[in-house]
This record gives C-alpha cells, sequence and structure tokens, in this order.
C-alpha cells in the first residue's frame, strides 16, 4: 500500500493529503519518513491528521465517539437501483469528498475496483466512515448481483441498521426480496428510500404499495414527494409540515431551502401532508403503546399539537422494534433528498447498545469481535474487516481466533474508508476496524482477547445453558457465531500458462478463496485440474479476471459446467471386506451397511448406527466411519458429482485388533461407493428462480424462449408500462441468455436469477446428458 503526499490546491493554498492506493491494484511500498511530492491525479478524500482544508473533513475528529453515536449501517438493494450512487452523495454531503463522483464515469469512492469501475457495478462491499451532526456512521455499499449475494450476507451479519434503496419507477424488484430476507434473518432494523423520483415512469404509490404487499412490511411514510419523474423538485417532510426545495441551478444539491407549509400558499399541499401525518400518528400508535398513551392522553383533540420530537422518538422504537419501516423518497443521481436521508440515518437507526446480542453477555467487558471480510494487499498482506462487539482492540495486541484456535497479533489498526485507511491508536466496542497482521484469520472467525477468555465465555454459557435446561453445544455455538456459505452451482477447470506457474496459480486462489469464502478450489483426481467453483457466470469471469490483474497470470478457462448432484432412488445393502498387511501387521476390517433414499432435502448424508453395534467400538472409530461416508458421497457413480438426499445406516463393523482408523475409513468408503452403484440413481439439476422485465411488445418472443430453455412460468404481472415474468428455469439452460434476451428484446429488457432448488431430471434429459458426459452425443 502506497502512502503518497499529493500537493492539492484549495483557494490558492497548498494542503498536503493523504492518499493510499488500491487494495487491489498496489504498486510499490514507500516508509512514512521517505514520502514525496507528487502531482495530484485522481479523487482527493480525508487530510492529514492535524492538517485540514477549508472544505473537507478529516477521519481522526471522529476516531472515539460516544457509543450511542455511533452508526453501523449497509445500503442495500437489487442492481441499479443507485446503492452507490447513494453512497456517494451521502460522502459529499458529509463532506469527506470534495467532487460528486460517478458510476458512469468510474470514479466513485465505493466502486474502486477496476472491474467495477468497467462495468459501473459493485463486485465487493466496500466501508466507508463518515460523521453527520456528531453522529459517526460507519456505511458498507454491497453489491446486487445475485452472484454476489453472500458479500450482503457477511455485511448485513455485523451491521445494525440498513438503508434499502428502491427504483421509484419498478418497486420491489427479485433481489429486493432476497436481501430484505436475508435483514429478516438477521434481524436488521431498515428504511426505505424510494430513488430516482426524476425517472420517468417513476411512482410513489406504486413503490409503498410493493413494499407494502410483497415485502409484507408497514411502510410509514415520513416524506411525500413534491412532483413525479420530470416534475419532481422536492419533497414534504411530513413528520415537521415543511417542504424542501433544491435549487433548479445548483449543481451539486448543496443548496435547498426548508419552509414550513403554509395555508395561504400552499393549501392543497397543506392539506394532503396534514392527513398523511394524522395517517402516520395514528399508525405509529398502533405499534407503540407508550406514543399512544401519549396522543390518547394530551393530544387526542388535536395532532396538530403533537411535538415533532416526541413522534420522531416513536418512529425511532417502532424501527428498532422492526415492527415498520420508515419510507423516504429522493433522487441520488439529480442530488435530492439525501441530507434527510442521512438525518433519518442518524435518527431512527439504532446504535450498537440498542441491539441486543445473546453471546455478549457471556463476554462480560472482554474483547470479542467478528471478522467478517478478508482482503490481500500485496504489501501489507492480509487485511481483517471486523466488528467489534466488546472490549477494545489495540495495535500489537495479541489476539486468539476461537474457530481457527491459534492466536495471532495484529499489527497495525486502521479506520477503512474505500480504498483508503487511517491508521489509530485503539477502537471501542460499535466499531468496525480494519486491522493488519492476522496471517490466519478467515471469513466468519470469532476474535478474542485470550484463550482463557473464550474458555470462560464457554463456561458462562454453559452454566446459563444448564439452567435453563439447554444442551452444552447450544451454548457454545452462540460463542462461535459466524457467516452461511453458499454452495456453488457453477464451475470449470483453470489451467496456468505453464507448469512452472502453478504454484503462483494456486497462490493466487488461495488468496482470493479467503477474500470470497463462496468460491471453491478442489483438485479433479483423475486429470489431476484444478477446479474452480462459483456463484455464477459473473462470478468466475471476476475471478478470472482478477488473476490476471492483480497477480499477473494470464490462465486458461475450460468451457462452464452446471454443479449436478445425485441421489440414489431405492434402499440398497452392500458388504464389503478390506485385508492388507502392511509390514508386520495386519488390517482387516468387514462393513456391512445399507443407502437409503430421504424424504427430506439434505445436502449432507445423514449417518445412523445399527442398535447391536459395539460402543466401545463405535467410540474409538466413530470418526473414521463418518470421513469414509462424506468422502464416498462426495462423487457420485453417475457424473462424479455429490451424491444428497441419502441415509446411511451401519448394520455391522468388524475390526482386526491393532487396525488403523485410515484402514476403517477407506473400507467404509468403499462399501458406500458399492452401495450406490447398485442402487438406481437419479441426476438433480439446479432450477433458478426467474424475473424477466420486458416491455408489452417482446412479452411473446421472451415467453416463446423460455418455453424451449424448458420453462415453467408461474405468474406474469404488470409493472407501469412493462411486465414482470417469473417462474422457473434449469441452469443449464440459461448459458449465455443475457446476449439471447438483449437480441430478442433490442436491449430493453432486464432479468433476474437467482437458485431456488434441486430437482430430478426427467429420464430423456438425463440420458441426453449422460452420453454428452461420456462423448455419446
Amino acid at each position: 500500500m502506497l502512502f503518497s503526499w499529493r500537493m492539492l490546491s484549495v483557494n490558492h493554498q497548498k494542503i498536503p493529503s493523504l492518499h493510499i492506493n488500491n487494495i487491489c491494484c498496489c504498486k510499490r511500498r514507500a516508509s512514512f519518513n521517505r514520502l514525496k511530492p507528487h502531482i495530484l491525479l485522481g479523487r482527493n478524500y480525508s487530510s492529514l491528521p492535524g492538517v485540514r482544508g477549508k472544505d473537507i473533513k478529516s477521519l481522526h475528529s471522529i476516531i472515539s465517539p460516544p457509543i450511542a453515536k455511533i452508526r453501523n449501517i449497509g445500503i442495500m438493494a437489487h442492481i441499479d437501483a443507485g446503492k452507490t450512487t447513494t453512497t456517494e452523495r451521502i460522502l459529499y454531503y458529509s463532506g469527506y469528498t470534495r467532487s460528486l463522483g460517478d458510476v458512469d464515469d468510474g470514479d466513485t469512492v465505493t466502486d474502486f475496483m477496476a472491474q467495477e469501475r468497467e462495468r459501473g457495478i459493485t463486485i465487493q462491499s466496500a466501508a466507508v466512515t463518515f460523521d453527520w451532526k456528531g453522529h459517526r456512521v460507519n456505511l458498507i455499499d454491497t453489491p446486487g448481483h445475485v452472484d454476489f449475494t453472500l458479500e450482503v450476507e457477511r455485511c448485513l451479519r455485523v451491521l445494525d441498521g440498513a438503508v434499502a434503496v428502491f427504483d421509484a419507477s419498478a418497486g420491489v424488484e427479485a433481489q429486493t426480496l432476497t436481501v430484505w430476507r436475508q435483514a429478516d434473518k438477521h434481524n436488521i432494523p431498515r428504511i426505505c428510500f424510494l430513488n430516482k423520483m426524476d425517472k420517468t415512469g417513476a411512482s410513489f404509490t406504486y413503490s409503498v404499495e410493493s413494499i407494502r404487499e410483497k415485502l409484507k412490511a408497514k411502510p410509514l411514510l415520513l416524506q411525500l414527494p413534491i412532483g413525479e419523474a420530470k416534475t419532481f423538485k422536492g419533497l414534504v417532510d411530513v413528520v415537521s409540515k415543511e417542504k424542501l426545495l433544491w435549487n433548479p441551478n445548483s449543481d451539486d444539491g448543496k443548496d435547498f431551502e426548508r419552509k414550513p407549509l403554509l395555508a395561504m400558499s400552499d393549501p392543497e399541499l397543506l392539506k394532503k401532508t396534514t392527513e398523511a401525518r394524522n395517517a402516520l400518528i395514528e399508525q405509529v400508535a398502533d405499534l407503540d403503546d407508550e406514543f399512544a398513551d401519549l396522543v390518547l392522553g394530551e393530544f387526542s383533540e388535536n395532532f396538530d399539537l403533537l411535538p415533532a420530537e416526541k413522534l420522531q422518538t416513536a418512529i425511532h422504537r417502532v424501527t428498532v422494534a422492526q415492527t415498520a419501516v420508515p419510507v423516504l423518497c429522493g433522487s441520488a443521481l439529480k442530488n435530492k433528498g439525501i441530507q434527510p436521508l442521512l438525518d433519518a440515518i442518524t435518527m431512527y437507526l439504532p446504535s450498537p447498545e440498542e441491539r441486543s446480542y445473546e453471546f455478549l453477555q457471556w463476554y462480560k467487558d472482554d474483547l470479542c469481535a467478528l471478522a467478517f471480510k478478508v482482503l490481500h494487499d500485496k504489501q501489507r498482506g492480509p487485511l481483517v474487516f471486523m466488528r467489534i462487539y466488546s472490549g477494545t482492540i489495540k495495535p500489537q495486541l495479541a489476539i486468539h481466533n476461537i474457530n481457527g484456535n491459534c492466536t495471532e497479533r495484529l499489527s497495525r489498526l486502521l479506520l477503512p474508508f474505500a480504498d483508503q485507511h487511517i491508521e489509530i491508536s485503539s477502537l471501542t466496542a460499535g466499531n468496525i476496524a480494519l486491522t493488519v497482521g492476522l496471517k490466519h484469520t478467515a471469513t466468519g472467525d470469532t476474535i478474542v482477547s485470550s484463550k482463557s477468555s473464550a474458555l470462560a465465555a464457554a463456561c458462562r454459557a454453559e452454566r446459563e445453558g444448564e439452567k435453563k435446561h439447554r444442551h452444552s453445544h447450544e451454548a457454545q455455538r452462540l460463542v462461535l457465531a459466524g457467516v452461511e456459505i453458499p454452495e456453488p452451482v457453477f464451475f470449470c477447470t483453470i489451467e496456468p500458462p505453464s507448469v512452472a506457474k502453478q504454484p503462483d496459480l494456486d497462490h493466487a486462489l488461495k488468496c482470493l478463496q479467503r477474500e470470497d469464502p463462496s468460491l471453491k478450489v478442489k483438485l479433479d483426481p483423475d486429470s489431476g485440474q484444478t477446479i474452480l467453483c462459483g456463484m455464477g457466470e459473473l462470478h468466475i469471469e471476476i475471478i478470472h479476471d482478477r488473476i490476471k490483474r492483480e497477480y499477473g497470470l494470464e490462465t486458461y478457462l475450460g468451457p462452464l459446467q452446471v454443479a449436478y448432484r445425485e441421489t440414489i432412488l431405492n434402499a440398497v445393502r452392500a458388504t464389503d471386506t478390506l485385508d492388507r498387511t502392511l509390514g508386520d501387521k495386519r488390517h482387516l476390517v468387514t462393513v456391512e451397511l445399507e443407502a437409503s433414499p430421504m424424504e427430506t432435502s439434505s445436502v449432507r448424508p445423514v449417518i445412523e448406527y445399527a442398535e447391536n453395534l459395539s460402543e466401545e467400538l463405535l467410540k474409538i472409530s466413530q470418526e473414521a466411519i463418518e470421513n469414509g461416508i462424506h468422502g464416498a458421497c462426495l462423487q457420485g457413480p453417475l457424473l462424479g458429482s455429490p451424491v444428497q438426499d441419502v441415509t446411511i445406516t451401519l448394520h455391522s463393523l468388524i475390526v482386526h485388533p491393532g487396525t488403523s482408523t485410515t484402514m476403517i475409513s477407506a473400507c467404509v468408503s468403499r462399501c458406500v461407493q458399492k452401495a450406490l452403484k447398485k442402487a438406481d440413481k437419479q441426476v438433480l439439476e439446479p432450477l433458478m428462480h426467474l424475473e424477466v422485465t420486458v416491455s408489452s411488445d417482446y412479452l411473446s418472443p421472451v415467453l416463446a424462449d423460455l418455453a424451449q430453455r424448458r420453462g415453467n412460468v408461474q405468474e406474469i404481472q404488470t409493472r407501469q408500462d412493462n411486465r414482470v415474468v417469473t417462474g422457473f428455469v434449469p441452469l443449464a439452460e440459461m448459458m449465455g441468455y443475457s446476449t439471447v434476451l438483449r437480441t430478442l428484446t433490442s436491449g430493453s429488457a432486464t432479468f433476474a436469477l437467482e437458485l431456488s432448488n434441486y430437482q430430478a431430471m426427467n429420464p430423456q434429459d438425463q440420458r441426453m446428458l449422460l452420453n454428452r458426459r461420456s462423448g455419446l452425443a
């Protein structure tokens, strides 16, 4: 990472500023003492400690705020709803950037990777820290593309609140539903921002209705737009009954006026706002008992007398309780509505102390942090993003990783600002930090101050679990909070340019896997080739591009393959004996087991043991048996794909004294494979949930094309002037669909794909697939 002085002229004054080059494209290292001036190129962010420009803030001014003044929030939405543009405007108005970046120009703060700037999409989440009216806000801009769902998942895991951004012309879209479900899973309070109110076809009423119907949420209308589409010029604050109008001649949206609504000048707007405010008060009173008592007691005769502060406090309680979601509107691209959104973030979303985490009580005031993201920097090595839940973290601190069961020392502590960082001396609970020097920490690892601290926390959890009649392993699970990693659906081979470059490729893939746990790498046992497994075509394409740019390797990708699964249709018994003599030792194992299909879906095989098996023998060899079964189920007999939805029942196990556990594992594995081969087999293929948004003119060719792809259309909805087709299509039929859809609709349609489940292939399609794989077709 390069620290360099940049000379910047502001009002004919030279001000040094701190700039750190891209995490992903680091060029060289220089010590802080040997800094040399360079000519300023590109964007400018925060100033050096102690040196502040007239119009830009220093991150050092907000290093240690009280916990009540901290907000950890994420921006989440469907693709192209305007997340990154909204983030860019937030940074500009809060005083941390000098100019407004644009996604189309490729100069935004949070989209700093070369691939992000070229494609105009967010690929990996980026953290930025800023302050607004005395509050420290740690904001994370997340991707909207389904291939990068894990990025959203692991960020939501550590956030206290979220802003859901909607395209006001489309309302709730496919990926909006996905990220909303993820936020529900982690109990994240949300506020909704209806973006693109200036876009043709924008409808405030339609968007609010789609939130109510599709997300099953209760929207609280805190703002009303003044005009829609081309006539959008401002908004009304329902809570304070004021109108906010932006100066049409202002280039950056900083210039706007806030005026109280008067019966003389705006009779219609005042009437509409009063009705909306009364409806809002009634809605909040229904959800909050304390507010209901206040309204019925003092202000039952006239709601107009109710102070805005009392209503805002009640809205905050309702938002934190997740019984309703505040709704705001604006246009990030046209610089309207962002400042009120920032006010709402600090006013309605919770601080870390308002969120309850059950596992925290076991740690008391000791350090407890969660590593939720890892980046690799060529000079500094792994950079680990951490959310601190309790205690304090400092540089040169020795910490214990519970998941990896290892102790490491972090060398430096940084405050993140997209691809730039400010070094700090300590950080307290509630914050998000970036640490340098942790070589073994991965995504989802729990970090504590020491091994004894972890053991003490586990003991407290166990004691509490016994009081509540819980199992001790459940208490242990509370200590180890992690991130669920989805199974990949695509795979392909990857080859280095030469055999000599194989170690370099292995190193690159190892680094990328730590950064992105949804990327899986395995070795084909037959061909010895490296197999790359990912979440989609775009995901694998981005990985390939990153290997080329960041590691300088021209790799070759094989054809993209679909990750099929296999299962069995009937129960089969098998017996196997392994008899080997190694040196002067004889290893003899006889196994009898049964493989049977399961009614419920399970990716891993369910293992059962017959009652007549010796408990003592099981105690010694259970781990070896389970390793053998899991190993055998990784490669099915038809395609070599993982086997799922099976139950393996061990009926008999005879082990000669002195037989090694490796031999037991090998015998069990061979016996399971024998049983799977004898059974009637079935290939399962990934079935995708598809949503296509297309104009009425092109609906027929799109439906005809889906029918050819074995698609099953569920419904066709009307969204403004467009039609939204939802249905299910096998993933194998969706290769290159984006190009075909663009051709069919002259580039006007969009689509979103998401894995639904694995379904059985029909016999004809299965036969064709097997013939194709064996080279007969």
